[in-house]
């Protein structure tokens, strides 16, 4: 009785003692929605035949102009599928940008003429109309959302938006996501991450190599969720992107992808 008492206490300490290590060991994803580390990656915002391939695991496309026919198609591949949306901005060629109050159409989206900044703080108003995208994003069959601009926050919209306002308007968005058996990703918005990476799926930021917050993702790897690197070719070249970027990406588990900012058909992976 008394040995087995020692081993018993023995288990114990151990487990303890690796519980003091926690912080530095990769967990295990806790929700059903993460899409997990170690998946290639591919961002295509043109239009795209319904008879579209690709090698990639994880496939962000527009959810307007994505017909249910493609999203069928690539998920037949065995491949998740995103939907790229803008949900803090307000695009005119959009087909529901009218139905977005005055009251939240702010300022112009910098180098965008056909967008615009949205006052996320009003979450009320806008509800409805983020509701019925998400709504049409599950019908079409996607996976998941990749949420563009969040980070009004950064940026000049004509509203004072705080972290704070982004943070509650991305909890909302998770919660929205969530209840339609959605994935949801953050995009960029790196400031938010101590915040948010155990409530978000995965991530995906563009430049961050380049601008150097590469380093402050790893939150999301440590939780046993994607990271999706995205470099762009005009700013830095195929060249340096292989012997700069790819070495950083892998040994962090990100997945790095190098595209034009057109995000056509030009992508190069790490070799």
């Amino acid at each position: 009785m008394k040995i087995y008492t020692f081993f018993i206490l023995a288990i114990i300490t151990i487990a303890c003692s690796n519980n003091d290590d926690e912080s530095t060991e990769i967990q295990q994803p806790n929700s059903n929605y993460v899409i997990p580390t170690g998946k290639t990656f591919e961002w295509r915002l043109d239009s795209l035949t319904n008879n579209y391939t690709t090698t990639a695991d994880v496939i962000d496309i527009d959810a307007f102009s994505a017909t249910p026919e493609l999203v069928a198609n690539l998920k037949t591949q065995g491949k998740t599928v995103i939907a790229y949306l803008s949900v803090g901005s307000v695009e005119n060629y959009r087909p529901d940008a009218s139905d977005f109050p005055q009251g939240v159409i702010g300022n112009e989206y910098d180098g965008y003429p056909d967008e615009k900044w949205l006052d996320i703080r009003e979450i009320e108003l806008l509800a409805p109309i983020m509701e019925a995208r998400f709504n049409m994003v599950k019908s079409k069959g996607f996976d998941g959302i990749e949420p563009d601009n969040m980070n009004g926050y950064q940026n000049n919209t004509g509203f004072d938006i705080s972290e704070e306002d982004a943070i509650a308007y991305s909890r909302w968005l998770i919660g929205q996501a969530h209840s339609r058996g959605l994935s949801m990703g953050q995009k960029n918005s790196e400031e938010l991450i101590p915040s948010l990476y155990d409530e978000f799926d995965w991530i995906l930021t563009e430049d961050a190599f380049v601008d150097e917050f590469y380093e402050e993702l790893t939150p999301f790897i440590s939780a046993g969720k994607a990271v999706f690197l995205v470099e762009y070719t005009d700013r830095i070249s195929s060249g340096d992107f292989q012997t700069q970027v790819c070495p950083n990406a892998i040994s962090r588990n990100y997945s790095a992808v190098l595209k034009n900012r057109d995000l056509t058909n030009v992508t190069f992976y790490c070799n």
